[in-house]
């Protein structure tokens, strides 16, 4: 019977249907078993690891337990799961509708409780594979729409009050043209000491706003390890210091990561100012000839002293723990993508060396 009810554990109550073969495709089995692993971590008592920061943006490594983290108990039959979902109580700072995240979670009220992007990501990347293992990284991705959440994550800081922000946020009235990277570069190191003194000011507010579960591989093998499964969490302001220019860095020109901070900022400018933003304009007309498919990536050597403690190198959940969070079958329902250089590292067969292939 167990058997023919696919489901993951603690995911009772969502918007996704289990038993749905297409429910357990690459797209949506990434954001559900993050939450499923954050639910058996709170069944353990184990916290997830919150990737903070202080007012100069040095890492604080801290822990969050998971009811902590959704403002709800994750197991109680009263929480609902809402993938891909807007999260509802932002759009009152937002022109237009707010774009979706990842996960919303909700109480059975319909309340909205708490609100993440999900990164499922590989530990080690392939910046950081042939480093010794207390060197590993993670690459991380970050979407634009999540940027659009940062900058209402900061506009709470502020209770939504447009006036009481708009006394941080000068340098801005000095921009001709936002559109014109060279109008910009001018004042980039201004946009930073800006945003970094809402940071001092700010800095016992930040919250979490990204859910980055771990799964570690022995090296650059497919191999699982066997402590292998953990979740990382990272706040507003720690989040940061995956995009915010080094101190000591020459900008010359508009970097994926230097366009993001830009994008923050507009934003809360445009709020201080309109008292509403419109972040879907602000990322499509702020492109500076660049794609807009991400806001921007890190790789492993960026991200790892940021996320650098014991849980990194020895992860808490191990793979034999894997059948506790995927029940039902569901196993038989994922169907990867089927990626050539895989299957070839999969078959090392066909290099073998035998009298035919001479």
């Amino acid at each position: 019977m167990d058997g023919n009810n696919p489901r993951l554990f603690g995911i009772d109550n969502s918007n996704r249907d289990f038993s749905d073969p297409e429910t357990w495709g690459k797209n949506q089995f990434n954001s559900s078993f993050p939450a499923s692993l954050a639910c058996y971590l709170f069944s353990k008592g184990i916290p997830a690891v919150f990737l903070k920061a202080d007012k100069s943006l040095n890492p604080v490594i801290d822990y969050i337990d998971i009811d902590k983290l959704f403002h709800i108990d994750p197991l109680s039959s009263e929480t609902y799961y809402s993938f891909e979902s807007p999260y509802t109580p932002y759009q009152q700072y937002m022109f237009g509708l707010i774009p979706r995240n990842d996960l919303v979670i909700q109480d059975a009220q319909g309340n909205c409780r708490s609100s993440f992007e999900i990164k499922l990501t590989a530990l080690p990347d392939n910046a950081t594979c042939n480093l010794s293992e207390t060197e590993y990284g993670s690459e991380i991705v970050i979407r634009p729409d999540t940027i659009v959440y940062l900058a209402c994550n900061f506009i709470k800081f502020f209770d939504g009050n447009p006036e009481a922000l708009k006394g941080y946020l000068k340098i801005g009235d000095n921009i001709s043209d936002w559109t014109e990277a060279e109008k910009v570069l001018p004042y980039i190191h201004d946009i930073q000491n800006e945003i970094m003194h809402i940071v001092e000011d700010k800095n016992s507010l930040q919250a979490p706003i990204i859910l980055e579960p771990i799964w570690k591989t022995d090296g650059k093998s497919p191999i699982l390890s066997d402590n292998c499964l953990d979740v990382f969490v990272w706040s507003d302001i720690g989040m940061l210091n995956l995009f915010m220019p080094r101190d000591t860095e020459e900008l010359t020109k508009i970097s994926r990561h230097t366009r993001t901070m830009v994008w923050l900022y507009k934003m809360l400018y445009d709020f201080s100012r309109k008292h509403q933003f419109n972040g879907g304009q602000i990322i499509d007309a702020l492109s500076y000839n660049t794609k807009n498919d991400k806001a921007f990536s890190t790789n492993g050597m960026r991200t790892h002293p940021f996320m650098d403690c014991k849980e990194l190198v020895r992860p808490r959940i191990t793979k034999s723990e894997i059948k506790n969070i995927i029940l039902g079958g569901g196993q038989n329902l994922l169907s990867p993508e089927r990626r050539f250089d895989a299957i070839i590292v999969n078959s090392p067969d066909i290099f073998e060396d035998t009298e035919e292939t001479r």
